[in-house]
């Protein structure tokens, strides 16, 4: 979801940035985004149907500018697989950017139901207004 509302809101904004999303396991490599996030996406003209999971790697850090990350276990993972190519200078939380210095944790609302994806999706939205305005 953080990938498609962030990169709706670049567009928007005639901004010429590179979003990508990729988790630190590959439970879900590959796979499209949960039926519920599509859902909730959608319903807000968002479409994150094509988009397809993938791996986080240590290219990440010289291809990205910014890293944000949606949790502690994240963090340390991000910081892992980054190896010598690690510049834990690019990396944050994700929710830092309203709550600076909290580093706290966005809410998985993947085994829930549809409610738990609004409170996300709402929750990333903020995030993402955020974003656009520190740095367009």
């Amino acid at each position: 979801m953080a990938e498609g509302i962030l990169k709706y809101k670049v567009k928007q904004n005639g901004l010429d940035w590179l979003v990508e999303s990729a988790g630190t396991e590959s439970y879900h490599v590959g796979e499209h985004p949960h039926k519920l996030a599509q859902k909730v996406c959608l319903k807000n003209g968002i479409d994150i149907s094509k988009k397809k999971a993938r791996k986080f790697t240590s290219s990440d850090f010289v291809l990205y500018d910014k890293i944000y990350v949606m949790a502690e276990d994240v963090y340390e993972n991000v910081e892992r697989i980054g190896g010598r190519n690690a510049d834990v200078k690019k990396v944050d939380y994700f929710l830092n950017e309203l709550h600076p210095g909290d580093n706290e944790t966005v809410p998985d609302p993947y085994y829930g139901n549809e409610f738990g994806f609004v409170v996300v999706y709402d929750m990333i939205n903020k995030v993402c207004d955020a974003i656009i305005e520190k740095y367009k």
